[in-house]
């Protein structure tokens, strides 16, 4: 392989050491200083430029399409994109000829319409220029916007910002790389352009002679002086390929190393936006009032004291109860009162995001009727809604500072910039990341970052909150530090607040209702408390830590799917499907058959052993029932000689078997 790979370096390095060698580098500035060679330069410095600005106002706009938006016969039009980088330049020249020459497609018109001729004039040479070099600014861009992750501009709608703000000040940025890349390539390739201009445009000196073009003319009757001007164009390519090292493709910002250390604070940038309110908890109103109490439509912009983070004008704390009819995947109806806190819970595939995304109105799985406060905002655009959420990976902007980030809900809802990054940093400081304000997302660990997400959030305080496993990426002492500070929020919270997560302490510490979806369906909606003593699905029991089967009730038991039936000594009505769950400190461990009185004995095989807190769970494995998870000492379990492989015996008392008909 590599006396090939040599070959094919040889044949691309051998012509440019032949510039190199011919060039005369005494007359070098003699040859490139002529009136002839600085005029064409002159006259291709104009048109490739001329080509960039009419590749970008067009380009860009048919790069979002091919990215962003399925339409009938796209493939087709990039197919067309691409036909100008492998046509052969002077048949794309006779192309442009037939349409817009004198006797066209379109020049007839055009020159009775407007008095515009193309061809031998430099819109001419432009146009030709601009045919033949913007695929590369459609193709780069184009690449970079679909390694964009929809999340961050989702994330920049929720929080209330206008689809311009968020093209503005999330999407420009964030592709900057391929555009900058695809930018430096159009107009290199434009300045370059040959075949197509000269076919097209012709070669007349001071109108339509560019560079290229008089390197043509000057082979003829200047060898020497045609190699200068052409090393010259070769510099121009290098330095273009040199500066994009590489990345011609472009990659969104969203990447990077998470470099530690402090950077220097950053002014705030065009995206320094968005979001209501400084996040003040405010009011110590109570998280049990009945739905719509309190409720008062807020006026829009920033004249509402609420959207600024205020107390109203009589001191009242504003309230927006919850009513949602979902539809599609998911099938459910959901009403809260205002200050309620709602812990969605259930297995993968659930529902549990979807369910967010329609209330956030950014899914066409499912849809969802919504009512805040009143307020029906079903047709409104997701920044327009008042819901705010944070994604499992938090979204950060990764081209603004903590503090620009969370400032951005409330410079989108037009609270001033020193204001918003006051708001911003009492956030920050509050989630005890606010010695981090001047860092990029990239500077930040998981967990810092995380803690940042929810600042945003919490500082444009919406109408209804929509947490997407928010503190998954935190330990456990910063857990718990930031989980106190969120339950302080909520606790005067006048919206209502959906916490997606898979946490049984955080839904049992922070959220009023427990939230149980299967299959899109809700399964179970309660207090915690009663979720935690009857829970109804098998996930939830295991998500708590307990063993739990589901059967059909028979005379005998609950006959189970692997054929072995389970005794209760409250057994459900025959016939019924129901759940049992059994808390793994009552399952009992022997090496040799039980005697005496559990009325349910197993054999089994032990597979794994972990440890919780002071104690040992055993996983084991039996014929006929589902694998059991017991709870012993590690006194015990040396006792019994535990280990994976060792063969035991499983025994439940009828008694500790409780049964809940699903």
């Amino acid at each position: 392989m590599a006396i090939p790979a040599a070959l094919a370096v040889g044949l691309l390095v051998l012509p440019l050491a032949g510039v190199l060698a011919r060039t005369e580098w005494s007359e070098l500035g003699t040859h490139l200083t002529s009136s002839g060679t600085t005029q064409a330069l002159r006259l291709s410095v104009v048109v490739s430029f001329w080509a960039l600005g009419l590749s970008l106002v067009l380009g860009v706009p048919l790069a979002w399409l091919l990215a962003r938006v399925p339409f009938p016969g796209k493939a087709v039009v990039r197919s067309l994109v691409l036909l100008p980088m492998v046509l052969p330049p002077t048949v794309g020249g006779v192309a442009l000829l037939l349409a817009f020459g004198r006797r066209g497609l379109l020049g007839p018109w055009l020159e009775d319409a407007f008095g515009l001729t193309l061809p031998f004039h430099t819109s001419g040479a432009v146009l030709a220029a601009t045919f033949v070099a913007m695929p590369f600014l459609v193709i780069s861009l184009e690449g970079a916007l679909g390694g964009l992750r929809p999340r961050y501009e989702e994330t920049a709608a929720s929080l209330g910002a206008s689809p311009l703000r968020v093209f503005l000040t999330v999407t420009l940025p964030m592709v900057a790389p391929g555009l900058l890349a695809g930018a430096a390539l159009t107009w290199a390739r434009a300045l370059g352009e040959f075949g197509a201009t000269i076919t097209f445009a012709g070669n007349l000196p001071g109108t339509t002679q560019t560079l290229p073009l008089q390197v043509y003319l000057l082979l003829q009757e200047q060898p020497a002086a045609a190699t200068s001007v052409s090393l010259l164009l070769l510099a121009v390519a290098m330095a273009v390929l040199v500066a994009l090292r590489g990345r011609w493709t472009g990659t969104p910002a969203g990447g990077g190393d998470r470099r530690r250390g402090r950077s220097a604070e950053a002014g705030p940038g065009p995206g320094d936006g968005a979001g209501p309110g400084d996040g003040a908890a405010g009011g110590a109103a109570s998280r049990r009032e009945p739905p719509g109490a309190g409720v008062r439509e807020p006026g829009p912009g920033q004249g509402n004291p609420e959207a600024r983070g205020e107390p109203t004008a009589d001191g009242a704390q504003e309230r927006w109860a919850l009513h949602a009819e979902v539809t599609g995947f998911d099938e459910l109806t959901l009403d809260a009162p205002a200050g309620t806190t709602i812990a969605v819970v259930g297995p993968n595939g659930a529902g549990k995001t979807t369910l967010l995304r329609a209330l956030l109105g950014l899914t066409d799985r499912s849809s969802a009727v919504l009512v805040l406060g009143g307020s029906d905002v079903t047709a409104r655009p997701p920044h327009r809604r008042g819901v705010a959420w944070v994604p499992q990976d938090g979204a950060l902007f990764p081209h603004m500072t903590a503090l620009a980030n969370t400032a951005y809900g409330l410079r989108a809802r037009g609270v001033g910039r020193a204001q918003a990054r006051r708001s911003a940093q009492r956030w920050l400081d509050r989630l005890g990341v606010g010695d981090l304000a001047g860092r990029r997302p990239g500077q930040l660990s998981g967990g810092q970052a995380g803690r940042v997400a929810l600042a945003r959030a919490l500082a444009a305080r919406p109408r209804l909150l929509l947490l997407d496993e928010p503190l998954a990426a935190l330990d456990q002492t910063t857990r718990a530090q930031v989980r106190h500070t969120l339950r302080t929020h909520l606790a005067g919270y006048g919206g209502v607040c959906l916490i997606v997560t898979h946490d049984p302490v955080e839904a049992v510490s922070l959220a009023d209702r427990v939230l149980v979806l299967d299959g899109g369906r809700a399964l179970q909606d309660g207090p915690p408390e009663e979720v935690t003593r009857h829970p109804r699905s098998v996930w939830v029991a295991r998500m708590l830590g307990r063993n739990a089967w589901s059967g059909t009730a028979t005379e005998q038991g609950l006959a189970l799917p692997g054929g072995g039936v389970l005794v209760a000594a409250d057994p459900p009505p025959t016939g019924a499907e129901a759940l049992a769950i059994i808390p793994p400190e009552a399952v009992a461990l022997h090496r040799e058959r039980p005697g005496g009185s559990p009325r349910n004995v197993w054999p089994g095989v032990v597979r794994e052993m972990t440890v919780s807190g002071s104690r040992l769970r055993v996983l084991v494995a039996s014929p006929g029932v589902p694998d059991l998870v017991a709870e012993v000492t590690p006194q015990a379990a040396a006792e019994l000689g535990l280990a994976d492989g060792v063969e035991v015996w499983t025994s439940v008392k009828a008694t500790e078997v409780t049964t809940v008909v699903r």
